[in-house]
């Protein structure tokens, strides 16, 4: 058992905040933000029926990933605001979701289940524990331990049958559609996932890794000489045929993995490779002359193509820019030109609804298009928010992070938090296979990392 020293946690006080329109934000102060986030929020998650005793899958059309995306979504809320209100459903959405293995391999989920769905899930997992997110159930490893199983999970189908190497879209054969193309979406969030793992641990193993796979996307031609970041690849092409569509989300995923490598690193190359990204994203605003630097998304939006995936890429765009500018502080003046113009336009089309708040997708109207949705609203939330990121705490790292069983608003007795006294979980070295290289870091522990448990019901 890693955990070994126990702490007695410190009650927090409760933060009240009042909701505010979106249409009365102003972005010069940080109570109107938080007030509008809180609205914005409650949108949001009216779209999740779940309850902190119970994870619900998202009504149709919406698929498995997103939900852990909305976690992200939230995870950011809370850490950025400081209203737990959501915790214990945030808490229970993600440990039902962690699988027989631990690492978000969820049988049930099988049939939708991609490399790239996976490490939305991952990367949410991260957040919780860079910021010793509440994680009440003694008998599911801690936060950072599942980030590594899910990176294992990831780094064993690492395929080198074509490509050179490079993640898949798909992982099983009963979901055929993506099996022959490599994206960047999933080869990003394995790339981020590494990167934040190098950070929180200090193993040179995770490093090498997102050294590995931005190396292998570049090489490869799916990221270019400007830093525009294309979708994908086809592996029975051998990867030669690029697919020239960009999406925004697919970009800031590198961005923000990135960014956390110059911190990791202290490499210059790593801030002009963050730098780069940022500049070519801002082909992802101005979609009009008279829309100056509002963000839309410019695949699809204009032309009335976005599905409800794309109709949420900008909450994660944006979500990932904001983080950045934490370790590269030289991309702050283009968020503050396009960002901040684009935050105030999203508002404005956030008085849909009965509630005369709900938000909508094409923020360059001015006005409430009249289309609604969970995408729509999470795009609002982070970009809205995000104005806080760099006033918040930053990610923990090494022995700041700690598992944390008590929620902010209990009672201190009744809770406790184990702080990890060993190293963080170490990968074991690559090895070549005829399906690419495989790590299994949970053979490593005494068994902390993949215990096969049942979760324990009423944990609060």
């Amino acid at each position: 058992m890693r955990f070994v020293k126990y702490a007695r946690p410190v009650a927090v006080p409760a933060v009240i905040i009042s909701a505010v329109a979106p249409k009365e934000l102003n972005i010069s102060d940080s109570l109107s933000i938080k007030g509008v986030a809180k609205t914005v929020a409650a949108n949001a998650m009216s779209y999740y029926s779940g309850t902190p005793e119970k994870f619900v899958d998202l009504p149709q059309p919406y698929y498995w990933w997103q939900a852990g995306a909305l976690m992200g979504s939230m995870l950011d809320y809370s850490h950025y605001t400081g209203d737990h209100s959501y915790d214990k459903l945030i808490a229970r959405g993600l440990l039902d979701q962690v699988g027989p293995d631990f690492d978000y391999m969820l049988p049930t989920h099988f049939g939708q289940e991609g490399n790239d769905d996976q490490a939305f899930w991952g990367m949410s997992v991260m957040a919780a524990a860079e910021r010793n997110f509440p994680q009440p159930d003694p008998n599911v490893p801690g936060w950072l331990d599942m980030g590594a199983n899910i990176f294992d999970s990831l780094a064993g189908r690492w395929n080198t049958t074509a490509c050179q190497g490079g993640l898949l879209w798909q992982i099983f054969a009963s979901n055929p559609n993506g099996l022959d193309y490599k994206n960047t979406v999933s080869n990003g969030g394995f790339f981020q996932i590494a990167a934040r793992l190098a950070r929180a641990t200090g193993n040179k193993t995770y490093s090498d890794w997102a050294e590995k796979v931005w190396d292998w996307t570049e090489a490869i031609g799916m990221i270019d000489k400007f830093g525009n970041v294309y979708d994908g690849a086809h592996a029975s092409k051998d990867c030669k045929d690029t697919n020239p569509v960009t999406f925004s989300y697919s970009a800031s995923i590198y961005i923000y993995g990135a960014a956390v490598m110059a911190d990791v690193t202290q490499d210059k190359k790593w801030t002009e490779r963050t730098e780069r990204m940022v500049e070519a994203s801002r082909s992802f605003f101005s979609p009009f002359e008279n829309a100056t630097n509002i963000m839309y998304e410019h695949a699809c939006e204009q032309v009335d193509k976005c599905n409800q995936d794309m109709r949420s890429f900008k909450a994660y765009f944006s979500r990932f820019v904001y983080a950045a500018a934490r370790y590269v502080p030289s991309i702050k003046p283009a968020i503050e030109e396009l960002w901040h113009t684009s935050v105030e336009a999203a508002a404005k089309t956030c008085t849909g609804g009965a509630s005369g708040t709900q938000c909508s997708h094409k923020w360059y109207t001015g006005a409430f298009d009249g289309n609604p949705g969970l995408g729509q609203e999470m795009s609002a939330l982070e970009t809205i928010q995000g104005l806080l990121a760099l006033d918040a705490e930053a990610p923990l790292k090494g022995g700041e992070i700690k598992t944390v069983r008590a929620f902010a608003d209990q009672n201190a007795v009744k809770g406790d938090s184990e702080t990890a006294s060993g190293p963080a979980p170490t990968p074991t070295p690559e090895s070549d296979s005829a399906a690419g290289s495989q790590t299994e870091a949970g053979t490593q522990t005494s068994g902390a990392l993949r215990r096969r448990t049942v979760p324990v019901r009423g944990w609060w």
